[in-house]
């Protein structure tokens, strides 16, 4: 229950503070005074979207602070320990909205984001104005009208159901989108398969066509490369003329002599190191020359595996590494391609068995609804004789749809005003007054069923009077009997059947515009009811009416 609420610098209010208690209380006051305006606020307080044009002129920012006293409730208990808040007795919520945009709210001091703060707040409080009125002339909206009446097995159920179709419509749309991929990429597929084949079967190794054409270049280029090693050969040692003896009789020879002469032994051991270098050179060339041998069949093999090397290349692009890098890109693409770990036909399978499982839900989900539905009508029918609409009869008309998350059907309100008339869609039989009533029929029984003990209804009397008036007034009042209901109003009849009145009125001067609100004494009361039946000029014939009202 809302105890009390707190405005400050919104729109035209300055500062106003209300105090609530249990049962009925009315905002009146003249149009434009401000009455919407603190539902407004309300609203914000609760979690709607703000802008920075509710900040009155000239002030840095907008606050609203609820204060609220709470009775148990599973739900919110729930909401509060998933938000890591503590859930007390009372509850203090408070949202300021500032000059950059932002808006901050807090719960029991704790800062909170907005969507938080709008799901606590409908466990709260339940707004009804003309915008209610506008949902319930579309029809797509009253499934979830009819729903809400439900209890908490129907929820439950509800929510299973939901449940297994968020399950089916993303395992569906997963094998969608695998047929589809298999089937765009199956071209792409077989053509890396191909790829892949042919570069695997020609066996290639990193650097190999390098390597290779080296090779092939000292077969072809045999003949230059025996005759250059063999004339090194003999020109280093042979029997005729030998440098490998000509620098060894040197290096003899200034060995006998080194010890006459530093100089002497220095290039005696240059003459050494040479000698020992040519003569290694010399056994290599020597072994070459051994080893050296044209080989014509190896020479048709390089050839013939360059001829394979040279076809991959060229059709793959640069040299063998190249080829390889991208071999190992397209594998990585068809893994990609052809990686998954469930086929086609295995999803195939899943996706029948929850299909199923969602067919036998759908049909625990209608059942449901359609006695949920005989007892909304029910309902709805005796709440419509209390407000003068007895001959009106209420129904719930059901008609198969696809399968969506609400389930496999649609629901449409019908209404037949008259006997004898048959029933129609609510749409297009309903007028202003006919449709204020049924709102009020279906909030009423609905605030039976729900946990809300706030319910405040903004100029739902609109487009009525004289009995159908009272007889509005009298369902609000008994609606706020168990709780507590805020109105505005602008019907005497209304306004008299209310416990608690508060007026509220524009004062303006050269500079500024304030609202202020008062709670109305009994006396005070009279002399506005007064008004509301005569106008300004308030006779004793008014004031006599204004006493009988309220005192009924």
């Amino acid at each position: 229950m809302l105890l009390e609420i707190s405005i400050k610098n919104f729109a035209i209010i300055e500062e106003i503070s209300l105090s609530f208690e249990q049962g009925m209380t009315v905002l009146t006051g003249e149009t434009g005074a401000g009455k919407s305006i603190i539902i407004d606020a309300m609203n914000m307080m609760l979690g709607s979207r703000a802008t920075t044009d509710v900040i009155r002129h000239g002030a840095a920012k907008a606050e609203i602070e609820g204060f609220f006293s709470l009775e148990n409730s599973r739900a919110l208990q729930e909401l509060f320990e998933e938000q890591g808040l503590e859930l007390t007795d009372e509850l203090i919520i408070r949202r300021e909205i500032l000059q950059n945009g932002r808006s901050v709210s807090r719960i029991n001091g704790q800062m909170v984001n907005l969507s938080v703060l709008r799901a606590v707040g409908q466990h709260l409080v339940d707004i009804h104005g003309q915008h209610d009125q506008e949902e319930l002339m579309r029809s797509q909206l009253h499934i979830a009208m009819l729903d809400a009446f439900g209890h908490e097995a129907f929820q439950e159920l509800k929510g299973r159901y939901q449940e297994t179709f968020d399950r089916y419509r993303k395992l569906r749309r997963q094998v969608l989108t695998l047929q589809k991929s298999q089937q765009e990429n199956k071209a792409r597929i077989d053509m890396l398969e191909f790829q892949i084949a042919e570069i695997e079967s020609a066996d290639l190794k990193s650097g190999e066509d390098l390597a290779l054409h080296q090779e092939r270049d000292r077969l072809l280029n045999h003949k230059l490369i025996a005759d250059t090693l063999t004339n090194a050969s003999r020109l280093l040692d042979n029997e005729e003329f030998s440098s490998l003896a000509n620098v060894r009789s040197a290096m003899n020879d200034l060995e006998s002599i080194e010890e006459y002469d530093p100089a002497y032994k220095d290039l005696a051991g240059s003459l050494s190191d040479s000698y020992y270098v040519l003569e290694d050179a010399a056994k290599r060339l020597e072994d070459i020359l051994d080893g050296l041998d044209f080989d014509s069949s190896r020479l048709l093999q390089l050839e013939s595996r360059l001829d394979l090397i040279n076809s991959i290349t060229r059709k793959y692009g640069g040299g063998v590494d190249d080829v390889l890098d991208y071999f190992a890109q397209i594998s990585k693409e068809y893994h990609l391609l052809t990686g998954s770990n469930l086929s086609s036909d295995d999803l195939d399978r899943d996706l029948k068995l929850l299909e199923r499982e969602l067919v036998g839900l759908a049909q625990e989900l209608s059942q449901a609804r359609h006695e949920l539905a005989q007892q909304l009508e029910a309902e709805i029918k005796q709440e419509l004789q209390d407000l003068y609409m007895e001959k009106a009869d209420f129904r719930v008309q059901f008609s198969k749809g696809k399968f969506n998350r609400e389930g496999n059907e649609q629901v449409e309100f019908y209404i037949s005003t008259n006997p004898g008339e048959d029933f129609k869609p609510l749409v297009k039989v309903a007028s202003g007054g006919e449709l204020s009533r049924l709102m009020l029929a279906i909030k009423s029984a609905f605030s039976r069923k729900e946990g809300k003990t706030s319910i405040v209804f903004d100029e739902v009397d609109t487009g009525v009077s004289g009995r159908v008036a009272q007889a509005i007034a009298q369902k609000i009042h008994k609606i706020g009997s168990n709780g507590q209901v805020l109105a505005i109003s602008h019907l005497p009849q209304v306004i008299a059947i209310a416990d608690y009145q508060f007026f509220i009125e524009k004062i303006s001067d050269e500079n500024s515009t304030v609202s202020t609100v008062r709670l109305l004494t009994t006396d005070e009361r009279v002399q506005e009811v007064a008004k509301m039946l005569a106008g300004e000029d308030v006779t004793e014939a008014a004031l006599t009416q204004a006493r009988e009202l309220l005192k009924k």
